[in-house]
Formats: structure tokens, C-alpha cells, sequence
């Protein structure tokens, strides 16, 4: 018997991302609206909404939906936002962030999940994200600003000048650390030399790929 979708996502819904005090209601009712099972390789359908990380290629994972929805409640994406996403990954948090902001850039190294991701992203009708090669790992120098910044994958040290890229009031989520000590972190710039760092919560995620490594002791 196939997996009634409705019915999982409804249960992923209320029995992980509600009692994970994931309750901002645009939040909620994006994920609602967002069928997970479509950005998850087709192998692993009837596990898009387990509390697992799903892989989506040999060294490439999905974040839990706990993870996800707490990211995104931590953003706290506005309609008028413009996104940078480092890691598009299967292209579902990045359809996400598109249908709570305004306009996303989403980086990632490999061409082949960018091409799956276009291909998922546009059978959704979401059309104002644009996919771009490339190696964010240790910053991104396009010379823009942005108002939200999420990174998918975590970084032992996160690069200075990704920091520098957020607007004032800007937020940037990543998971910061090493194994088994890893951070989710919510940072927020409030002034043009300031910003407030807020952990989130512990968890475990693989590292970007190229991820700068923190400096060695000298002695």
C-alpha cells in the first residue's frame, strides 16, 4: 500500500515540527504547502518525512524536517527579503526560502544536484530563484548584500565576510563546529561594525565542501 502523502506530511507536521516550538504560522503553512516528498530522490519517497537526513547523493544529505523548520523560524524570512542559500542541495529548503521571500540566490558545487534542483523548483512554479555554480564554502564575493543568509551544510569557522554580505538587521543561520560539537547559530548584524550571535540548538551536519579549517594552536 503507497504512502498517503497528505496524511504524512500532517503528521510530520504536528508530531516533530510543532513540539519542536516550530509555531510561526508562515512557517508552518509553507511546509504545508510544500511536497517534500518531490525534492527527495525517488528511492527514498516514502522516507521524505521521517525524522532522518536523507541522502540525495554519495556525500550529499537533506536536513531533518526538525532542523529545516527550526532554521526557518530562526530566519524569520520577510516577503521583501533577498536570500543567499550556500548549498541548494535537493532544492527544498531553497523552495521554501523562494516562497517566503523575494528573491534567492542559491550556490552550490555540484551541477548535477543544481540541474535536479531547476527541475524540481520549476514543476513547483517557483520561479524567482537563481541557481549558480560555484564554491561558497569560504565566502562569496558577488559584491551584493543580502537580507537573509542560510548555509545548508555546516563550517568548522564561518567566513568573515559572509557576515560582512548581510544588510542592517540582516540574519544568517549555520551550523558552526566540528564533530560532535556543532552549533546551529542564528547571527544577526545591528549595526555596520556589530553583530549578535544567538545559539540555537546542538546538532550534527556534514561539512560543505572546501570549508575553511579553523587555525592551528602556535606556540
Amino acid at each position: 500500500m503507497s504512502l498517503n502523502f497528505e496524511q504524512a506530511r500532517f503528521n510530520m507536521i504536528e508530531q516533530q515540527i510543532r513540539p519542536a516550538e516550530v509555531l510561526d504560522y508562515r512557517v508552518l503553512d509553507t511546509i504545508a504547502a510544500t511536497p517534500r516528498e518531490d525534492f527527495v530522490p525517488e528511492d527514498y519517497r516514502e522516507l521524505a518525512f521521517s525524522d532522518i537526513n536523507v541522502p540525495i547523493s554519495d556525500c550529499e544529505i537533506m536536513m531533518k524536517p526538525i532542523m529545516e523548520a527550526r532554521l526557518l523560524q530562526a530566519l524569520d524570512v520577510q516577503p521583501g527579503d533577498k536570500i543567499l542559500e550556500i548549498g541548494t542541495g535537493s532544492g527544498y529548503f531553497t523552495a521554501l526560502l523562494a516562497k517566503l521571500g523575494q528573491s534567492i540566490d542559491s550556490i552550490d558545487i555540484d551541477p548535477a544536484l543544481q540541474r535536479q534542483a531547476q527541475a524540481r523548483l520549476t514543476a513547483q512554479d517557483i520561479d524567482n530563484v537563481s541557481l549558480i555554480e560555484g564554491d561558497a564554502a569560504q565566502g562569496w564575493d558577488d559584491g551584493g548584500s543580502y537580507d537573509v543568509i542560510a548555509i545548508t551544510g555546516s563550517l568548522p569557522v564561518l567566513p568573515e565576510n559572509l557576515k560582512q554580505k548581510l544588510t542592517i538587521t540582516g540574519r544568517l543561520v549555520a551550523i558552526i563546529g566540528a564533530a560532535p560539537a556543532m552549533e546551529a547559530t542564528l547571527i544577526t548584524r545591528i549595526a555596520d561594525d556589530q553583530w549578535s550571535t544567538d545559539i540555537l540548538f546542538e546538532t550534527e551536519l556534514p561539512a560543505l565542501k572546501n570549508a575553511e579549517q579553523p587555525q592551528g594552536f602556535v606556540f
